[in-house]
């Protein structure tokens, strides 16, 4: 069995090998992470948006993000209710609030979501349970997958089944716990009854909601129910889909602020990273190994064959280059996701995109080396 002359050339010096290997899984390590990241503000941010079981969304037109949501009048959705092909109809109220860390006292924005604990269009692990109490006035339920700076809530209700503390300097009793998640835009979720939210924002008109949410018939068509909904209410608010709703809050992040592009830009740095490592080395070996290459062509091999190995040695580079990079990205995922709350995960889709993008970083440094070839004169050496 023949041994690749490109495998030949790469191991001949193992610590240069070894360099080529750490610099190209630092470029991939780079671009998991900046890819990471960028994926887990997107799925952070309609993890919400998941979770709300309806067809149909009503916001306000001036609304920008969940993180920026403009009131609109509840009459809007209770119009709806009288389309052919709507079956329910549910108000959401959504606003930050300083909340209090029980045991620090330090304060922090949260995100308080109000609902009538009657309905049932939240698909939250805990809520089905929980919702019933809190029907109580001034009784909220906590996200225990919150961050920790708003105080231990889960632990000491584990152990006194109720927490007292403040938000916006109103006294609110925890008595249940769900789970949602932190995202970019809230380190923290509370859900709390109408009357305890209006409570809490003693600013706010009870009849101004963020969301509408709409259930459908299992028999009506969104689309021809979408089109009735956009004549039959005015202007001043938006009607949109299931998809149009997560596509609305992507947007905003990905095209409405800077962080979608910082993250994308993080990745390209690492790919010119790796473009400058790759060609390094791969130049530094066409260079030591010029005499040899002369050689060969003497002896009757072509220009052809030489750039063929160049580019075998490329390829070799990207894949075992590429299989640390992997392994130490999957582990700082997992440790980023329990350290921030947030929904990073390797997935086969993020593997293969740096996995090729890896191979063209690998292959467009071989094109550059390749050029030294053309030196390899044997007249000139010899």
């Amino acid at each position: 069995m023949k041994i690749p002359l490109a495998w030949l050339q790469l191991t001949h010096e193992r610590m240069r090998l070894l360099i080529a290997m750490a610099g190209i899984g630092f470029a991939n390590l780079l671009m998991f992470m900046q890819f990471g990241f960028r994926d887990a503000l997107f799925e952070s941010a309609v993890v919400l948006h998941r979770r709300i079981q309806g067809d149909v969304f009503l916001l306000s037109p001036e609304s920008t993000a969940l993180i920026a949501m403009d009131s609109f009048s509840n009459r809007r959705l209770y119009q709806s209710a009288g389309v052919a092909g709507v079956e329910a109809i549910y108000p959401l109220y959504i606003d930050f609030a300083l909340w209090k860390n029980p045991e620090t006292k330090a304060t922090r924005g949260i995100m308080v979501l109000g609902i009538n604990p009657m309905d049932d269009f939240l698909d939250l692990p805990g809520l089905a349970d929980a919702k019933h109490q809190i029907q109580r006035e001034d009784a909220v339920l906590f996200d225990r997958l919150s961050r920790p700076e708003f105080g231990p809530i889960p632990d000491l209700f584990a152990t006194a089944e109720s927490v007292t503390t403040e938000a916006n300097e109103k006294r609110l009793t925890v008595v249940g716990l769900f789970d949602l998640g932190a995202s970019f835009g809230a380190d923290g979720n509370v859900i709390a009854s109408e009357t305890t939210f209006l409570n809490i924002f003693t600013n706010r008109d009870a009849g101004q909601i963020e969301i509408g949410v709409i259930e459908l018939a299992e028999t009506a068509n969104p689309e021809a129910v979408i089109r009735r909904l956009k004549q039959h209410l005015p202007e001043d608010v938006l009607v949109l889909s299931r998809a149009e709703f997560i596509a609305f809050e992507k947007d905003y992040w990905e095209t409405g602020t800077a962080i979608g592009f910082i993250f994308t830009l993080g990745a390209g740095m690492g790919f010119i990273v790796g473009v400058v490592i790759v060609y390094q080395i791969l130049y530094s070996d066409v260079a030591d190994h010029l005499p040899e290459y002369a050689t060969l062509k003497a002896m009757g091999y072509g220009d052809r064959y030489l750039l063929t190995v160049v580019f075998q040695q490329a390829i070799i580079l990207a894949l075992i280059g590429y299989a640390p990079g992997l392994g130490i990205s999957s582990l700082l995922y997992v440790l980023t996701a329990q350290g921030t709350s947030l929904p990073m995960a390797m997935t086969a889709s993020k593997a293969l995109t740096v996995l090729f993008l890896t191979v063209v970083m690998c292959m467009g440094s071989g094109a550059i080396a390749v050029r030294k070839l053309s030196a390899a004169d044997p007249a000139d050496i010899f």
